[in-house]
């Protein structure tokens, strides 16, 4: 299997070149270069069989040989006995033909963790089999930052840096990054909001001297193994509702466009699904692009469910390369002028293609407190507000085909919020019992790429420490 970039000039790559890469050097994104398919028959074997199994069934063909099947086995049930279910990621019905698929089970009860287990283990693997050692950079809005940390927790081969919104995330989405006191990882609170972290992010890969020197890695979903390892549980939900045999339908909350984007996959990779909604909340920059075939960016907008406070959706540009027909050279364009003036225009054949694909809406907060009011009024279901907006984008849905909403985190990681709207303050976990007394290690930085770097340069191993075995 190889991979090419979005923006066509950096060099094609496989799979463990692309897990270490993260952004193309070009600034671009890596996408298979051909994609692969699977059968009607592989897909309904998995029914029934263990989650883990599953992802190396759905990783193998998009790793392409890079790491043995037996490695890929060891390292995909060793990542989700982490998990507090053992379905990994169960399915509860809360109305007809309505379903909820719970992504938090994980040690940070979060849809990140899902993939940042995996991940970090891929890149252990990796580095360790090439005597190396990387600095893993990324950008949180809310959940990412959390499962990184705590899945890189026990590394032995990178330091971890990640920067989330001064102010801009929850108590409990904080403390998961703060928290934990290993030497090697870095909780950076930058003045700004999430769009500026992630544009720092990618500063630092655009810097390819820097980049080169510190042996830059990524964990945000610009790196395409974040998004390989999510597109497992939307095939696992699937095939116990029916599929191959019966489509289903996803509703899908996002605001860097990843979690939708690994639906997308599964659906180029053979998954029957009828219909596929992103779900926002007022920073609609995606239902506002669906239905104008304009992306315009506006002012990021706080709201009840941070981890979607995005306006510039990252993965976006992978499925503008998909429907443009890999017109790299339009895509540079158009990302470009993102830069310049904060817009682009899709053209019509990108438009209608966007149309076709995906159906698209928002809710505001009064909407998304309401919803939350009446799921947990009709049925006893507390949804979190990012879940809440899948179900209020899914509400007047009336299909016969089965209709799957994701809850992207627990709603213990907002117990304010849940509080003020239900009365209900939802607990965490036993295991966490510790989260909200333990001290805290973070450094505030302003939004400026020279102190970021200098930071992180100051503090990578990469620069004093011996390789990795010595070598």
């Amino acid at each position: 299997m190889r991979y090419v970039s979005t923006r066509g000039t950096a060099p094609e790559l496989g799979f463990e070149e692309v897990l270490l890469a993260g952004l193309a050097r070009d600034g671009g994104l890596y996408v298979p270069k051909t994609w692969p398919t699977l059968s009607p028959a592989t897909i309904a074997g998995f029914a029934g069989m263990p989650f883990h199994q599953v992802a190396v069934e759905v990783l193998e063909p998009l790793t392409g040989g890079a790491i043995p099947r037996d490695v890929q086995a060891e390292m995909a049930k060793s990542a989700y006995s982490t998990f507090g279910h053992p379905a990994v990621t169960p399915l509860v019905q809360i109305g007809p033909n309505r379903f909820v698929l719970e992504l938090f089970h994980g040690p940070t009860l979060a849809f990140k963790d899902v993939a940042m287990q995996l991940l970090a283990r891929l890149l252990d693997y990796v580095l360790t089999k090439r005597g190396r050692r990387a600095t893993v950079v990324g950008a949180t809005s809310g959940d990412t930052g959390g499962a990184a940390i705590e899945a890189f927790r026990s590394t032995r081969c990178a330091d971890v840096f990640i920067l989330f919104p001064h102010g801009r995330v929850s108590d409990v989405q904080r403390r998961m990054m703060t928290t934990p006191s290993a030497p090697h990882l870095h909780a950076l609170s930058i003045e700004g909001d999430f769009d500026d972290c992630q544009a720092r992010v990618k500063d630092m890969f655009n810097h390819l001297a820097f980049r080169d020197r510190l042996h830059l890695s990524g964990v945000n979903s610009i790196n395409w193994a974040r998004i390989a390892a999510q597109v497992t549980y939307y095939f696992v939900a699937a095939v116990a509702l029916g599929a191959p045999h019966r489509k289903v339908s996803f509703t899908v909350p996002t605001g860097n466009f990843g979690d939708i984007f690994a639906a997308h996959v599964a659906r180029r990779m053979g998954l029957p699904i009828e219909r596929l909604t992103i779900a926002t909340n007022s920073n609609d920059i995606l239902p506002r692009t669906v239905a104008t075939g304009v992306y315009e960016t506006r002012r990021v907008v706080p709201t009840s469910s941070p981890s979607m406070d995005i306006q510039v959706s990252s993965n976006f540009e992978r499925y503008l390369y998909e429907s443009s027909g890999r017109d790299a050279q339009g895509i540079t364009h158009r990302m470009a002028s993102l830069k310049q003036s904060g817009r682009f225009e899709l053209g019509a054949p990108m438009t209608a293609a966007l149309k076709a694909d995906f159906a698209a809406a928002s809710a505001d907060e009064s909407t998304i407190a309401a919803t939350i009011r009446q799921v947990w009024h009709d049925c006893g279901y507390l949804l979190d507000p990012h879940t809440a907006c899948a179900a209020a984008a899914s509400a007047h849905n009336s299909s016969a085909t089965p209709e799957i909403l994701l809850a992207t985190a627990h709603p213990a990681k907002f117990p304010d919020t849940m509080k003020s709207i239900t009365g209900i303050h939802p607990a965490l976990p036993p295991r966490l019992d510790r989260l909200l007394t333990d001290p805290e290690h973070m450094t505030r930085l302003p939004n400026d790429i020279a102190a970021i770097e200098a930071f992180v340069t100051a503090r990578s191993s990469v620069l004093t420490a011996a390789p990795v075995g010595g070598r």
